[in-house]
């Protein structure tokens, strides 16, 4: 349940009303929970917005199957249902295979993954542990793939994953249903559970 009040169309001004929520739900059938908790702070849903659609059209050094694998790794390993609901339907939408993510849990063996995308889940594994794990080996390991822009668009949006998986968990935002049946590869709470046990078991 969440522990922000989500604001309706009819607490929020025209601007957002239109700008924001319409918007949303178009694209996405229905208003995303974070943004409803944003609107809270109109300020910082502006800066927030401005600031994702800045990302979406700058990010684009590397490739978007390893981006999005990367990003769903993130949100399993914090244990954000709500951003692994909303990044499969995103694979989905944008035709990449989300069956692979059913094999996240153990990318290190499986031959679903490339050896440029399994260095970079590492990588994103050792940023966002408790505390970070990130080595001079592992990042050596990083460059032998990735340029220095790649790199740090990696970096980048690994951070801002776990600054939005951090932020929606902290808020008690769970999984909205934008996938539902086969359209997501594992329950959300089993690719969580699969990652947990992965940090656990010093995995990552």
């Amino acid at each position: 349940m969440p522990r922000i009040s989500m604001r309706t169309e009819g607490q929020v001004g025209w601007l957002t009303r239109s700008l924001f929520f319409g918007a949303a739900r178009r694209r996405y059938r229905e208003v995303p929970e974070p943004l409803r908790a944003a609107a809270n702070h109109p300020g910082l849903m502006w800066a927030g917005a401005i600031h994702e659609l800045s990302v979406e059209r700058a990010a684009r050094r590397l490739d978007p199957a390893l981006r999005d694998i990367v990003v769903h790794r993130v949100a399993t390993v914090v244990g954000c249902s709500w951003c692994v609901d909303f990044g499969t339907m995103l694979a989905l939408h944008s035709g990449l295979s989300v069956r692979r993510h059913r094999e996240l849990g153990r990318y290190r063996e499986s031959a679903a993954f490339t050896a440029e995308e399994k260095v970079a889940l590492e990588y994103a594994d050792a940023m966002t542990a408790q505390p970070m794990t990130v080595t001079d080996e592992l990042v050596e390991r990083v460059r032998a793939h990735f340029d220095d822009a790649q790199l740090f668009e990696l970096t980048y949006l690994v951070s801002l994953e776990n600054m939005r998986a951090r932020t929606n968990h902290a808020l008690g935002l769970t999984a909205q249903g934008y996938t539902s049946g086969d359209a997501c590869p594992m329950p959300f709470d089993e690719q969580i559970q699969a990652a947990k046990v992965a940090t656990t078991s010093g995995k990552v």
